[in-house]
């Protein structure tokens, strides 16, 4: 497919608990996502893999793949995606009404930003931050 990221550094979640799809539909509503592109495995329910451009970004995902890996895995607890976008308190007001925890309120941070944090339903941490306006 021509329309994917040929450079830079692209994260690809995996998702517990054959939620590939719930996935790719809260990322669609919570962040503004577009999906690219979406594969099924050979078993035609688990998503294989897919491609979404989000806030001029990639993200790949795919259900987990417990007999490739020998174990289900939980998201690492060290990553966490950044997003800096135009208002972050609507971002982040939006993902929490899609079903993301907030972890961090918005607030003026000392760097220039609004910054806040999340955790998506399906346990990564994203933070949202945008520059303080005049």
């Amino acid at each position: 497919m021509a329309d994917r990221p040929t450079g830079g550094v692209t994260a690809f979640l995996t998702i517990a608990q054959r939620r590939g799809r719930e996935a790719l539909s809260f990322y669609e509503r919570a962040f503004a996502a577009e999906v690219v592109e979406r594969n099924v495995a050979e078993d035609g329910e688990r998503l294989m893999q897919a491609s979404l451009r989000l806030n001029g970004g990639w993200i790949m995902l795919s259900d987990e793949f417990p007999e490739w890996t020998g174990h289900a895995a939980p998201p690492p607890a060290g990553v966490t995606l950044h997003l800096q976008v135009d208002d972050a308190d609507r971002w982040v007001a939006r993902a929490a009404a899609t079903g993301a925890v907030v972890t961090m309120p918005v607030a003026d941070q000392f760097w220039g930003d609004r910054y806040g944090q999340v955790v998506d339903p399906f346990g990564h941490r994203w933070s949202i931050g945008s520059p303080i306006k005049e």
